[in-house]
């Protein structure tokens, strides 16, 4: 099974995914946003699997310094389009493993589905 970490490095929450994998020998490639940016199909599947309530990281800094016009009335189409041009407002990490599809961490998740 390929897995692949979708995040920002310097998150404290994808350093923490980072390590579980590492310590438990699971491979895995990390995509950065900051860097790559993030593919508007994949995120586009990822919010039609998960909602993009799942994904839309409103605690965050980045979506907190949003002006009010791009913040609200939010539907799919707008939170995606939003997600796309501001990558880090994305909940980290997203971990795609097969059809295991994992928003944030939580050790219990993790062991459960990438064992």
């Amino acid at each position: 099974m390929t897995i692949t970490m979708y995040g920002i490095r310097n998150c404290d929450t994808v350093k923490k995914a980072r390590a579980w994998l590492n310590a438990n020998g699971t491979p895995f490639a990390f995509h950065d946003y900051k860097t790559a940016g993030v593919d508007a199909e994949r995120l586009a599947g990822w919010v039609e699997r998960l909602g993009w309530e799942k994904l839309l990281n409103r605690n965050g800094t980045t979506f907190r310094k949003l002006p009010e016009a791009e913040r609200g009335d939010l539907d799919a189409d707008k939170a995606t389009a939003l997600m796309i041009a501001h990558p880090s407002a994305i909940r980290r990490p997203v971990v795609e493993a097969g059809d295991v599809l994992l928003v944030g961490f939580d050790t219990e998740a993790y062991s459960e589905r990438l064992g």
